[in-house]
């Protein structure tokens, strides 16, 4: 008998999507993320990057921390938004700086 660990993947589409999470978890996470070639750090903010440029707004709240967990700190964050907004456009850096501020909100 197989046991299916839980994962975020898993509860947020498993039931759903069952592949598209074991690859989230196997392949995104499981292998691409623990390649040596990058930092985990490296790799959040090209992550973050890529959120930024292709407008994935959405996906920032999960990243952005990741990122932060991950050795980021939130002003390299700002200014990659900032460095990003000159190549892939403004309106996208000015949805990024607003999920920012609202990520990197004191909670109350």
């Amino acid at each position: 008998m197989t046991t299916t660990r839980n994962t975020a993947a898993r509860d947020l589409f498993g039931d759903i999507a069952p592949k598209f999470a074991e690859l989230s978890d196997e392949t995104l996470f499981g292998d691409i993320w623990e390649r040596p070639q990058l930092s985990k750090r490296d790799r959040s903010l090209i992550t973050c990057a890529v959120l930024v440029a292709t407008g994935k707004a959405e996906q920032m709240p999960a990243h952005f921390p990741r990122a932060i967990a991950n050795g980021v700190t939130q002003e390299e964050i700002i200014e990659m938004i900032t460095h990003v907004a000159f190549y892939a456009g403004w309106p996208s850096a000015v949805t990024a700086v607003a999920r920012a501020k609202e990520i990197f909100a004191p909670k109350a």
